[in-house]
């Protein structure tokens, strides 16, 4: 991967990982389209061993499903991964009540196979809502973040944005197979001709359990977070 553009990790809190990462694959989510070659999507789980997005067991993830707003990144904060300014907001997208696995994986693949880019329709089944912002670096470097929550947009296209600052709130809208938060950089705001461009996150830390069976918390700098590791956002 070439050398990545540093910005802040978009979200606070311990339980994230990344399932789609550009340190497991290139292009990361298997397509150079809409800018998509080095983007991560991050999910929060639980302390439980394996990957437990929602408190329920597995078998009743895997039997029935749960509710949207039960799952543990949901609602969560999205912050400003860098000052600039937003250009495009989109908050109208629905949202889906209830997850249910297989359900969401078979509408996932559907759409992606279906997908065109000059299918307006189909680009709001994708991209749910999101936010795109422009960076202070004077390049061009697009930010965007993706599946946002309905109606939660906390900025409006024009404003000027410090990092840290709220942008919206973690959802389940578009192409998303359960609450989680897409996060890519790219060199234009048009998604239909955007490049994706490598980036790290400029902190947060590692845990990690040793031989020993203690947590280890390990600081992070400029870092690209591997496939399912746990990981804590900080500023």
């Amino acid at each position: 991967m070439p050398d990545p553009i540093v910005v802040q990790f978009p979200l606070r809190g311990a339980g994230w990982t990344a399932v789609t990462t550009p340190a497991h694959r290139i292009p990361s989510h298997g397509t150079d389209l809409l800018g998509q070659r080095y983007a991560y999507d991050f999910v929060q789980v639980d302390t439980r061993a394996g990957f437990h997005a929602h408190p329920a067991p597995t078998w009743r993830m895997l039997l029935s499903g749960a509710p949207t707003r039960e799952f543990y990144a949901w609602g969560q904060p999205v912050h400003a991964p860098c000052d600039g300014e937003v250009v495009r907001v989109v908050d109208g997208a629905k949202e889906r009540s209830w997850v249910h696995p297989a359900r969401e994986s078979a509408r996932a693949v559907h759409v992606g196979a279906t997908f065109t880019p000059d299918n307006p329709k189909q680009m709001a089944q994708v991209l749910g809502n999101y936010v795109i912002m422009r960076a202070d670096r004077g390049d061009a470097v697009y930010v965007a973040v993706g599946h946002l929550a309905p109606r939660t947009a906390a900025v409006r296209a024009g404003q000027q944005v410090r990092a840290g600052d709220l942008l919206g709130y973690v959802g389940h809208t578009g192409n998303s197979t359960m609450p989680h938060l897409h996060v890519q950089l790219m060199d234009s705001h048009d998604l239909k001709v955007a490049q994706g461009l490598p980036l790290a996150f400029a902190r947060y830390d590692l845990v990690e359990s040793s031989d020993g069976g203690a947590t280890l918390v390990t600081p992070v700098t400029n870092g690209v977070p591997g496939r399912f590791e746990r990981i804590i956002g900080s500023r």
